[in-house]
């Protein structure tokens, strides 16, 4: 087992992760461009509670259909960019997660997050605001569901996929 802390994201389906990965492609700085698209849930699990999350996960995705959610547009991170989402659902399931593991998430995890993928960031406000501008009204709000979760091991820059969890309830 790994002592690396465990990242908890929401998968997107195949056609907008496709896309929003493109996109991070093209914006994010290529030097710290490692990751595809994704919408992080949990930043830092304790590697120690891997094997309860695995088993904890499975049976909540047996449990839970595709979770509905929209994309509403761009959304401002300061020093990057992000495809703004909404998903009461899933920040529901999130908080689910997170009562699980009470005591054992960091500060941050202990928050919910505006959940969102980033396809800029680590630049300066003004490019960021560059970028935004030049995709404005280039993002049209689409609903669609999250088809499952993805856990991984924090490696430092990549992750390591530690398995999926589809959605079948």
């Amino acid at each position: 087992m790994s002592d690396a802390p465990l990242i908890l994201t929401a998968q997107l389906p195949p056609d907008l992760h496709s896309w929003a990965t493109g996109l991070r492609d093209e914006h994010f700085p290529p030097e710290r461009n490692y990751l595809e698209a994704h919408v992080t849930l949990f930043h830092a699990i304790p590697a120690q509670c891997e094997p309860e999350a695995r088993s904890f996960l499975a049976r909540l995705a047996g449990e839970v259909a595709p979770v509905p959610a929209r994309l509403e547009g761009l959304m401002s991170l300061g020093g990057g960019t992000a495809l703004k989402l909404s998903s009461p659902d899933m920040l529901s399931l999130r908080d689910h997660i997170a009562d699980h593991f009470h005591g054992m998430l960091t500060a941050q995890d202990q928050h919910r997050p505006r959940l969102h993928v980033t396809i800029q960031n680590k630049v300066t406000s003004k490019e960021a605001k560059a970028l935004q501008a030049r995709m404005a009204g280039t993002v049209s709000v689409r609903d669609f569901a999250f088809p499952g979760l993805s856990l991984f091991h924090y490696k430092g820059g990549p992750w390591e996929l530690v398995r999926s969890f589809t959605f079948r309830g």
